[in-house]
């Protein structure tokens, strides 16, 4: 017999299980084409034929792109005063998926013998038409969140749902996917990832009908807070909006902080590849990093919404991320051969990397709701798009310079692309040194953002949530329900 729905004070389907898996089935869509950005330095350097220098370059010139393509979108959203069968975040989504389904193959046309300009632009205008389509479906995604539950525990149930969808794609794609494109002599079979990329978009086209039909935006940003009503929307200010986000503390915390991580997460990525191909000499197992780095958050999850709730997700982030700096720190001073177990190793420190930086990874995406919500509270206005459009935007400048950091400093410690596995001794372990530096890094940086910057502490938000009368005063006093 089918279980009947329940249903809350205002009509809308209970948040439960539901809205859970379908969300994670967002992100995961999103990571089966976003997943795939990280072997972009590799297909460019190693089979395009491109210098590490000279993608660097284009990477860092496609950011200007980002900073005009993403506030726009958000701030679209947040203007926008059309009433949408759907709801507003996912008719976004439902239009950007289109577009998503064929984007990212474009970043991967197998033209290595066309001539040096030709690379650069099919290099350039597809990079422009898979993010255009990313951030039409990843900036609402984003939102949602705000938008499903105001219930601090719940949020940190779908941050964390979230980042299941997301480690599933990811640690999908990065193991199976070296096992794919390497050969016997770990050199890149560029070739396959265009029909590999292809493949993997209509996945992640029926994932988006998945959190589409699956998720139910409850809170309506027009419907009053109190005795205050939603002020009527302004005319759009780039320059206001940049003020508006750099005022939002909690904002500009956990953007740092992500900011922080990526450099060092996407900085070392390329570096991690070629070690593994020239020091370890083992390409096909360079996904093993993805997966012990992020695999512990399966662990955590469970969890989550209870250490939220406990302990506050400011402070539980912040004293998770002291392990990475430790084991990153053990990893650049240990010594270890470019043998199996040497390899072994340097897995076991991944390993720890990725169980410390759990709770702050899974946490993030809550922290960034709570940090709306902390917009509202302070100037009456949510503004959910403009903000998560900001904090996408600098996360994906971190995403495309860190790489573009990492490149350089490749090359300056001796990297060559067209020399693929073949590179010099000196330079496979001046790659092992670079990869565990910009660990350590990050994990540091991305601590000291948390600590100093974000200032909505678990006193703050319960404060902040019973201001604006969605929850309790104090956070552990609704449990979430499952």
């Amino acid at each position: 017999m089918k279980r009947a729905r329940s249903f809350d004070e205002n009509g809308y389907p209970e948040f439960g299980m539901r809205d859970k898996l379908a969300y994670a089935a967002g992100d995961f869509g999103c990571n089966m084409s976003f997943a795939l950005a990280s072997y972009l330095a590799v297909f460019y350097t190693q089979y395009i034929g491109l210098s590490a220098s000279l993608f660097a370059l284009l990477l860092v010139i496609l950011k200007i792109w980002d900073a005009v393509n993403d506030p726009l979108i958000g701030a679209l959203m947040d203007n926008s005063k059309r009433r949408f069968r759907r709801g507003k975040f996912k008719t976004y989504i439902h239009f950007g998926s289109f577009g998503l389904v064929v984007a990212a193959a474009l970043c991967f046309i197998p033209i290595p013998n066309a001539a040096l300009w030709l690379r650069i632009t099919v290099c350039m205008l597809g990079y422009m038409a898979w993010d255009l389509f990313y951030t039409v479906v990843n900036v609402p995604y984003g939102s949602l969140v705000s938008v499903i539950t105001a219930e601090p525990g719940e949020r940190a149930q779908l941050s964390a749902w979230r980042n299941a969808g997301a480690l599933i794609a990811s640690i999908g794609i990065g193991v199976g996917l070296p096992l794919l494109i390497y050969d016997r002599d770990d050199n890149l079979m560029g070739g396959k990832l265009f029909p590999i990329a292809l493949i993997l978009g209509v996945i992640a086209f029926v994932s988006f009908r998945l959190l589409i039909r699956g998720t139910t935006e409850r809170i309506r940003p027009e419907a009053l807070h109190g005795e205050q009503a939603r002020p009527p929307a302004e005319k759009f200010n780039y320059f206001k909006t940049i003020r508006n986000f750099l005022g939002n503390r909690g904002a500009v915390g956990v953007t740092l902080a992500m900011v922080a991580f990526y450099l060092g997460v996407y900085g070392s990525e390329m570096a991690v590849t070629v070690m593994f191909q020239s020091y370890f000499h083992n390409a096909g197992l360079s996904g093993l990093v993805m997966l012990l780095n992020y695999a512990p958050m399966f662990a955590v999850m469970p969890f989550i919404a209870k250490i939220a709730r406990r302990w506050g997700k400011k402070e539980a982030s912040q004293l998770s991320l002291l392990l990475p700096v430790l084991s990153s720190a053990l990893m650049l001073l240990f010594p270890m051969e470019g043998n199996v177990r040497g390899m072994l190793l340097y897995l076991f420190f991944c390993l720890l990397n990725g169980l410390g930086a759990s709770v702050f990874i899974i946490t993030s995406y809550a922290m960034v709701a709570d940090a709306i919500d902390y917009n509202e509270w302070k100037t009456g206005r949510r503004e959910e798009g403009t903000i998560y459009a900001f904090h996408s935007f600098f996360r994906k400048i971190a995403q495309g310079v860190g790489p573009s950091i990492g490149l350089l400093l490749m090359e300056w410690l001796g990297y060559a692309g067209a020399l693929g596995a073949n590179q010099s001794a000196q330079t496979a372990l001046n790659m092992r040194y670079l990869a565990a530096g910009m660990s350590l890094f990050s994990a540091a940086a991305a601590w000291a953002a948390i600590r100093f910057v974000f200032n909505i502490d678990r006193r703050t938000l319960a404060q902040m949530e019973a201001s604006l009368g969605r929850a309790a005063a104090e956070p552990s006093a609704r449990p979430a329900r499952d």
